[in-house]
């Protein structure tokens, strides 16, 4: 058995595709399918089902995916260990971000280069249930979001801050100190679209207030959302960890009552241990006084 062989597998399984699984690995069609057949025979099982396209894993052949991604990712974390011990801290961390803290990566990584110039970070945004799953599967080493989620049962998990949500609007607009949900349901809205989580737990504090928000505009993007309340005159609700990256020259932000918070952190698979680029990378995050920074953006 060769390390190759179960990186063959593992591309196959990310890539759904015997074609482009091999263009990924940098071989041929041919030379990966009998690579494959060679692991199959080895093992005496078969692991994936044969057609004339890729039609998924055998039962035994997932199990034999799980510890292909297992040794795999083992072997990437004793590399780093090898590159600690002659050098500093290096490697590639992989964190996937619900939309909304997108954002929040960039204090961590500010304070992580300070520390650890040589790490390299790939940010994805993903919804809740991605990051677990990619988790799972080895191909994020960090997932940044919601912590009260039953599909994060398991992981290891470090709370950063509690994010509020505000009511966002134009500087021009007319506003009191504080709004309710109630009034909120009577400006023209521009949220998230409704498949994402963070319009899900708006639309459900609007319920709860017996409201209901009149959206004008859905989008998937966090600055489509401030530019439509800058330029086009709606309102919007968002969470106060963003109010750092807006131009509140530009707009305004309100408290709306009752509170609506939701813990923010970051998630890990615990075992095995973290690999070392990740466990440096989860102290630093952990001294970290987000929810300082963030709480005085509303002051």
């Amino acid at each position: 058995m060769f390390i190759r062989q179960l990186d063959y597998l593992v591309t196959l399984a990310r890539e759904k595709h015997f074609a482009k699984a091999a263009e990924t690995c940098h071989v041929s069609q041919p030379a990966l399918s009998s690579a494959i057949r060679s692991l199959e025979k080895e093992l005496g099982i078969m692991i994936v089902q044969r057609g004339r396209r890729f039609m998924g894993f055998t039962v035994e052949g997932e199990r034999v995916l799980l510890w292909a991604q297992q040794t795999l990712t083992s072997l990437s974390h004793m590399r780093e260990d090898a590159t600690i011990a002659k050098s500093s801290m290096a490697g590639t961390l992989r964190i996937g971000a619900i939309p909304t803290t997108m954002t929040v990566t960039a204090f961590i990584t500010a304070a992580c280069r300070a520390h650890y110039p040589n790490i390299r970070y790939a940010i994805s945004s993903l919804s809740t249930e991605a990051i677990a799953g990619q988790l799972d599967r080895f191909e994020l080493d960090l997932g940044l979001t919601y912590l009260d989620e039953k599909t994060l049962d398991g992981f290891e998990s470090l709370r950063l801050f509690d994010e509020r949500y505000v009511l966002l609007s134009s500087r021009d607009a007319k506003l009191d100190p504080t709004v309710t949900w109630e009034q909120a349901g009577r400006m023209p809205m521009c949220l998230l679209t409704g498949k994402m989580r963070n319009r899900q737990v708006i639309d459900a504090a609007f319920r709860r207030a017996g409201a209901k928000a009149d959206v004008i505009l859905e989008t998937d993007s966090i600055f489509s959302l401030y530019a439509h309340v800058s330029e086009a005159g709606l309102f919007s609700i968002v969470p106060h960890s963003l109010l750092n990256f807006f131009d509140m020259a530009r707009v305004q932000a309100r408290p709306v009552l009752p509170f609506l918070t939701r813990a923010i952190g970051l998630i890990a698979r615990n075992r095995p241990a973290l690999a070392p680029v990740t466990a440096a990378v989860w102290e630093i995050a952990r001294g970290l006084e987000l929810q300082k920074r963030f709480d005085l953006a509303l002051d």
